[in-house]
């Protein structure tokens, strides 16, 4: 597999559409593996629906590992062609003011992949030709390639920027994307709306790619990729099991790492989707998992959904195992509120989630088990990722958090709060985890799932 990365110079940079337009034109002649440097579940699911293959996160702090981050990258990818990367943020952006601390540069350093540099050119020329050379040197150890301009307003302006680079720097720049209000992809408060969500979307991701096609050198874009070594070796010894999970995916709830769901599945667990909006009975399962997702958008059909939310509840009260994170919490709680509307959820935890008009919690943070568990054992450090507008109140004072969580930048606790209940075998929090970023935890995990481990 050959590897490539497509990062921005900042946020905004028109990254997403350039990785959208370029696989959609190179999946007609290779199988491509599609990545995304950090958290994010949306942009992933754009990815996927062009490659019909999961798309996988690449990060370095919920995996803190580098071997088994390495292995994830190219475990799996016997006949890909062409693995293609987006990044995250800005290059050098990750977790307070340290470049190397879980940017996209960093990525690219650490599993060696050649960089090509999207820059938004809307109101700019030759400085252009600046900001590049100041990301260029910022960091020499990062493998920039090349530059793709987005946002050109005409064929003069292309002239003008790509002139300028080429006068001051010693760097290819292998194409544009013209500035087009049509298709660009509309955004609300976790970032691109769902592509499931989105009428007429596959014609538009068309349309991205004929762009891309005209105006972006392609053959060159492959000849800059490099040859990944496959790695094989990994500390972590994956179990055997045998269970049946239960879990939640419909339009409300489709947050999951595809890492993640293969883990379980090469751990032995079977995953039985069900949908909270559409299915009036669960499946035969042994647990259930709740991703996270927009059950906001769909709190009506949720609340109206009562005979799936009284077997899941009943589920719960019979000591059933239940991990849900995030949207899961809000589902899992008393009610859901929106504005003047108040809609009853399932209700095993004592709890109203209320949207909120701006993030309550975003990045990532750690996570300390004030007690045992479903998610960790008293102590044990948890590292994952919050981001959600809304926030969660318990309605008694029965109802208590179970996690110490802290956010750490630049080596300083910069904040803390309490989070995660748990209510018999049911577990739920804001707090997203990527499984392979301990092997002791998930065995534990997979046990307090009902596992018996072999």
């Amino acid at each position: 597999m050959k590897k490539i990365l497509i990062a921005g110079v900042t946020s905004g940079s028109g990254k997403t559409t350039v990785v959208l337009g370029i696989l959609k034109a190179l999946s007609k002649k290779y199988k491509i593996q599609s990545y995304k440097v950090g958290p994010d579940y949306v942009d992933t699911k754009f990815h996927t629906r062009i490659t019909k293959r999961p798309t996988r996160n690449l990060d370095n702090y919920l995996v803190p590992n580098s071997q088994t981050l390495n292995y994830l990258f190219t475990a799996d990818t016997e006949g890909i062609d062409l693995g293609i990367v987006e990044g995250v943020m800005g290059l050098y952006d990750g977790l307070g003011t340290d470049k190397d601390a879980y940017s996209t540069a960093s990525v690219a350093k650490q599993l060696n992949i050649p960089v090509i540099l999207v820059i938004n050119a809307r109101a700019t020329s030759t400085s252009a030709a600046a900001i590049l050379k100041g990301f260029i040197d910022f960091d020499k150890k990062v493998p920039i390639k090349g530059v793709i301009i987005n946002n050109v307003m005409s064929e003069n302006h292309y002239k003008l920027v790509a002139g300028a680079i080429h006068r001051y720097l010693d760097i290819p720049v292998i194409g544009y994307l013209p500035h087009n209000s049509e298709i660009s992809l509309p955004s609300r408060q976790l970032g691109l709306v769902p592509d499931d969500e989105l009428s007429g979307i596959d014609k538009k991701i068309a349309e991205i790619a004929q762009e891309a096609e005209e105006h972006i050198d392609l053959q060159q874009l492959e000849s800059l990729a490099a040859l990944s070594t496959v790695n094989k070796n990994i500390s972590f010894n994956i179990p055997t099991t045998k269970l049946r999970v239960g879990i939640a995916k419909d339009e409300a709830f489709n947050f999951y790492y595809a890492d993640n769901l293969k883990l379980l599945k090469k751990a032995g667990v079977s995953l039985v989707p069900f949908s909270p909006i559409n299915d009036q009975h669960l499946p035969s399962i042994d647990a259930l998992y709740f991703g996270g997702g927009y059950p906001e958008e769909f709190a009506k059909q949720l609340a109206d959904n009562v005979s799936l939310k009284k077997e899941i509840k009943d589920f719960s009260v019979k000591g059933k195992p239940i991990y849900a994170e995030c949207g899961g919490l809000m589902y899992l709680g008393k009610l859901l509120k929106q504005g003047q509307h108040e809609y009853p959820m399932v209700g095993i935890f004592n709890g109203q989630s209320e949207m909120t008009p701006r993030l309550k919690k975003f990045g990532y943070c750690n996570a300390a088990p004030q007690k045992d568990c479903l998610l960790g054992k008293k102590g044990q450090k948890i590292v994952g990722h919050e981001f959600h507008h809304s926030m969660f109140t318990p309605l008694d004072d029965q109802l208590k958090p179970v996690l110490k969580m802290q956010k750490i930048r630049d080596q300083q606790v910069v904040d803390t709060w309490q989070g995660g209940y748990q209510i018999r075998n049911a577990f739920a929090s804001y707090l997203h985890v990527h499984f392979y970023q301990s092997e002791d935890g998930f065995n534990y995990f997979l046990q307090k799932l009902g596992a018996e481990i072999r």
